[in-house]
């Protein structure tokens, strides 16, 4: 059915691509061209086809499609090649992958090897990853180790968002989308000159969607699913002389919705199709750890954070400072089982023992501090080097129907100097170097255990004490590359970096009698080649690169086993090649076309490397169907398998057809599509643990009207409603985590300058 699906589509791109290329011919009289696309991630504003890095940008109508109907950040998934994302913890705690190198662990205390920034400022814990994004200037999803400039935990690559910043001249927008479920969107921003040197822009995004799945157990109708959440930011731009300007930024959000939804039982053993058990609508859920009934997966969160940022322009020199304070807590509550009831009378099918917990972050507190120093020169030189300091702390307390509470407290303080250099050779030929020094510690103090666990009561469990565990590693990371223009539109380029993800500590197991996981920092090696080129009179932009890295002492998650085990665990070596293309083709001011595609080949490489797969201990074997080779003591043997979540190939297109209607607005028609290919969930290999083939896909049909700056459109998201398995629960039973339905609704925008 799938396969015929995506010959159904591919058959109407390509009748809808030979009819609008009819028009476009028809319309030639109009001049079409690229626009020029300009990236930070050298920490310098720079032509996307100069910097020697492979980048690909979201932003405009291209980025707003995608969030159209009410989507998180986790919607960023597949939409840019090379770049994936999934959770188990819904709406917050986002775990990205880049060039299949990420991190599946679910804790709230997990280190990501995909940096996220966010108006300079590094959100490092997952849930400051997850702020939601609105009045969105650019996306820059930029591929491979960054570790110079942005520092460690930077081994994938960076994921960077920057707000519309305030100005002198006043500009304000509206925008409201009604859809499916409930859903309703509105988002608005108001900027301009206050006075003669002070400008300021406030922005903000409410969504809300209703509960619409029912929880069959309880007899509960449209009871879970829904969210309503509330993000704002207020900025201030100071230009108390010419050459300086502070840049002062405030920002929340507060969040309530539904956790994860865990489906018990959804596939059926030697098989990963999506069995009968399955309904989108439908669960079966008897958690009440709270003790207020029937509490459906709950989730409460709340952040505020602040930066500010100087630029004084010293003349041959421009010194930045950035600081910034994050703060956030707040809880999420899953039924993880995904099902009700235990043993022969589970719903649906076999449970074998009930498993709802609850995580609750308090006082996380995050502080950065950068200062850097940058050459304004018009030779051939140029330079920066600055100063890095990072300090978080938080408490985690998960609490499980049986072990009870547990909490645990986490420190983490980072300070590093970095460089780099820029040389011009000639007018073709660029060189860039630079160091980066990171010295990276790391606590954890355990809390009082199981102060009102039944396991205690029952004498199954006791008490424990486990003495503070204290990390520290320093690492110098380096890179070198070369950029040489081919001509005036083409360059190749040619990178050789080095990283580090410092070292974690794994906390989870605590709360199940288990003992804390220490990992050795990881450090990677990459190289890769490239080509950038703007063709066919400047109507054409194909941009693509080669890579291949190593990463020794990989860490990775043991998730899993017959108790559902948190730890983690380093591989002697992980390995990876591939290449990715990104092309734009504005084949006239009508029909704008875009592709991408990405292939990732991932490798664990360590002999003798093995985890408990699917409900495995000691004493019971898998119930799944394990395609790795098997221990006596039941452990899945895990050498030469793929990374967990990498998806080995992404492709993504989209169409955009404009026609003019009279002198004053344009009818349009926008699609865009995203394909997944084969996924590996977890470390070991299963039958029923891996996806292929998934594919969603938009559609977006208004009208502009450019004098009133008013668009009104129809959308829909997951346009043929799939139902593609994101993640899994592999511990209790088979339970599955399924993405978003179709979502069809309305959407209108004004925008005022």
């Amino acid at each position: 059915m799938k396969t015929y699906k995506l010959a159904s589509i591919a058959l109407c791109v390509a009748t809808a691509l030979q009819t609008n290329a009819v028009v476009a011919q028809e319309t030639s009289d109009r001049e079409a061209g690229l626009e020029t696309i300009t990236v930070t991630a050298q920490k310098r504003t720079q032509s996307i086809q100069d910097v020697p890095i492979s980048i690909a940008t979201l932003s405009g109508e291209q980025f707003e499609s995608i969030f159209s109907g009410g989507e998180d950040i986790l919607a960023l998934a597949v939409r840019v090649p090379g770049l994936y994302a999934e959770s188990s913890n819904g709406r917050v705690a986002p775990r990205f992958y880049i060039r299949g190198l990420g991190n599946t662990d679910f804790d709230l205390a997990a280190s990501q090897p995909v940096s996220i920034i966010m108006d300079d400022v590094v959100k490092e814990n997952v849930i400051l990853k997850s702020f939601p994004l609105f009045d969105i200037q650019q996306v820059e999803v930029i591929r491979g180790p960054q570790g110079t400039l942005f520092g460690r935990n930077t081994t994938a690559g960076i994921i960077k968002f920057d707000s519309v910043k305030p100005t002198e001249d006043f500009d304000a927008y509206g925008k409201v989308s009604i859809a499916s479920f409930g859903t309703v969107n509105v988002e608005g921003a108001v900027g301009g000159g206050l006075t003669d040197n002070l400008a300021g822009r406030f922005s903000f995004l409410s969504q809300q969607r209703d509960d619409y799945i029912d929880n069959a157990f309880s007899g509960e109708d449209d009871i879970i699913g829904g969210y309503d959440e509330l993000a704002w930011r207020a900025q201030l731009l100071f230009t108390p002389i010419d050459d300086l300007a502070l840049l002062f930024n405030v920002h929340g959000r507060d969040l309530e919705g539904t956790a994860s939804i865990f489906r018990a039982n959804v596939f059926t053993k030697g098989s990963n199709n999506l069995n009968q058990n399955y309904d989108r609508e439908t669960v079966f859920y008897d958690g009440n750890l709270l003790g207020n009934g029937f509490d459906n997966n709950p989730q409460e969160y709340e952040n505020i954070g602040f930066s500010l940022k100087a630029d004084y322009d010293l003349g041959e020199f421009t010194f930045t400072s950035i600081t910034a304070n994050e703060e956030a807590e707040g809880f999420s509550l899953g039924d993880v089982d995904g099902g009700a009831g235990s043993g022969d009378t589970g719903l649906p099918g076999f449970i074998p023992f009930t498993a709802v917990t609850q995580d609750k972050m308090d006082d996380l507190k995050q502080f950065t501090q950068e200062f850097r120093v940058a050459s304004n020169y018009t030779d051939s030189f140029n330079w920066q080097v600055g100063a890095f300091y990072y300090d978080s702390s938080f408490n985690v307390t998960s609490i499980d129907g049986f072990f009870g509470a547990t909490t645990v407290f986490h420190d983490n303080q980072t300070w590093a100097v970095f460089g780099q250099g820029t040389y011009d050779v000639s007018d073709k030929l660029t060189i860039t170097g630079g160091l980066r020094y990171t010295d990276d510690e790391k606590s954890l103090i355990v809390g009082e255990q199981n102060v009102n666990g039944f396991a205690l009561v029952i004498n199954a469990a006791s008490i424990q004490d486990y003495n503070p565990i204290n990390v520290e590693d320093d690492q110098v990371g380096y890179e070198i590359s070369a950029n040489y223009k081919l001509d005036e539109d083409s360059s190749v380029f040619a990178r050789y970096a080095n990283g580090f993800r410092a070292q974690s500590i794994q906390a989870r197991d605590v709360a199940f009698e288990g003992a804390p996981s220490v990992a050795e920092a990881e450090t990677i090696n990459s190289v890769e080649f490239g080509i950038k080129s703007d063709m066919l009179d400047n109507s054409l932009r194909l941009n693509a690169a080669v890579f291949y890295y190593t990463v020794d002492d990989m860490q990775f998650s043991a998730i899993g086993g017959g108790a559902n085990n948190v730890a983690l665990i380093n591989a002697d070596k992980g390995s990876a090649y591939g290449f990715e293309i990104d092309a734009t083709y504005v084949v006239s001011d009508n029909l704008v076309l875009t592709a991408g595609y990405s292939y990732n080949n991932t490798e664990i490489e360590d002999d003798g490397l093995s985890v408990f797969p699917c409900g495995a201990s000691v004493a019971f074997g898998p119930n799944c169907t394990v395609n790795d080779p098997m221990t006596s003591d039941n452990r899945a043997l895990i050498d030469g398998n793929p990374f967990p979540q990498a998806p080995e190939t992404i492709f993504n297109f989209t169409v955009r057809y404009s026609m003019p209607m009279g002198d004053d607005g344009e009818f349009f028609a926008y699609t865009d599509w995203a394909f997944q290919g084969k996924t590996n969930l977890f470390l070991y290999e299963s039958v029923e643990f891996q996806t292929d083939n998934n594919f969603e896909g938009g559609l977006r049909i208004g009208y502009e009207n450019f004098a009133q700056n008013y668009t009104v459109a129809l959308f829909a998201r997951n346009l043929t409603d799939e139902d593609n398995v994101k993640g899994a629960i592999d511990f209790n039973n088979l339970t599955g985590i399924v993405n978003e339905p179709r979502v069809i609704g309305v959407e209108g925008k004004i925008s005022f300058f």
